[in-house]
């Protein structure tokens, strides 16, 4: 059998960060379990989170009209991509399992991630109109978010100061994983690790290796299926009627962004639903 690959994609200035440890605990045991593991270590690689022309080799298809979106798709299917981004989407080819790591900044990922996620999941390479969430490219494939928080946990319920952590994590978990087609599992977040004592850190630590020994039984997260929607111009790309009938009697919406007008379905973005076994929540590791 080939080896399984891993990559965690991490950005964090300081080795001696609790990223780092985090990291690293991911790094020792998913090697122990047999898997080939390549991090992309964001700041050491000093790698550039702007989206520029830099990133087309060669001449631009509309050079008085330069889109990125458009341009890079052309330069991948061509192969006219910057060496730094080829670099990376090789990595993504190469994997079954992917980590982001990665302290919460401004509710989202740091600035030279999402530079990351703009420049390596081109179009073509990541997505396309006819291949997109439960049917996109990467559907064989798995991805998660494991991050740490300045804010306590019950800042981020739905009555707390920084509102419900599910509709935070919609955008990343729904809008660039699941819509590459990445199997979403549930995210490890670590809160407000700045003011935890050492014994709490290590007890997280500990948690996060006991989940990882597990990890391939895990569940992923429950997303709406393309086939609910009309997937045309025509359409609006909308709920199909027959399936918004369907919904009506229930009482929650589909997703967290699905929502329906009804109330959110409770942690749908941080607990796998019908997981026979192991819930995989990660609220519970400090």
């Amino acid at each position: 059998m080939a080896q399984k690959t891993a990559l965690i994609v991490y950005a964090h200035q300081s080795s001696g960060s609790f990223n780092a440890a985090v990291r690293d605990v991911a790094m020792e045991e998913l090697t122990e379990q047999g898997y080939r593991v390549i991090v992309s270590d964001l700041y050491a690689m000093n790698f550039r989170a702007n989206a520029t022309r830099d990133d087309v080799i060669g001449d631009l298809k509309d050079p008085d009209h330069f889109q990125y979106g458009e341009e890079t798709m052309h330069a991948w299917m061509e192969g006219r991509l910057s060496d730094d981004i080829v670099a990376e989407q090789r990595k993504v080819e190469e994997a079954e399992f992917i980590i982001f790591q990665f302290p919460l900044y401004w509710f989202s990922v740091p600035a030279i991630m999402k530079g990351w996620i703009d420049r390596v999941l081109t179009q073509g390479f990541a997505f396309s109109l006819q291949k997109m969430y439960n049917t996109g490219i990467f559907k064989e494939k798995k991805a998660m978010l494991s991050f740490t928080t300045g804010a306590t946990q019950t800042m981020f319920r739905p009555d707390g100061i920084n509102g419900d952590i599910n509709v935070t994590l919609w955008p990343l978990q729904n809008g660039t994983l699941h819509f590459c087609g990445f199997q979403v599992l549930p995210p490890q977040i670590f809160w407000s690790v700045a003011h935890c004592p050492p014994a709490v850190r290590t007890a997280m630590l500990d948690g996060w290796r006991a989940r990882l020994k597990g990890l391939s039984a895990e569940k992923p997260l429950t997303f709406a299926p393309c086939e609910l929607f009309d997937l045309s111009f025509q359409g609006g790309f909308m709920l199909r009627p027959d399936a918004r009938e369907d919904q009506e009697s229930e009482p929650y919406g589909l997703t967290t962004g699905h929502h329906l007008g009804k109330p959110l379905p409770p942690d749908n973005q941080i607990t796998a639903q019908r997981s026979g076994g192991s819930s995989a929540n990660p609220d519970c590791r400090n």
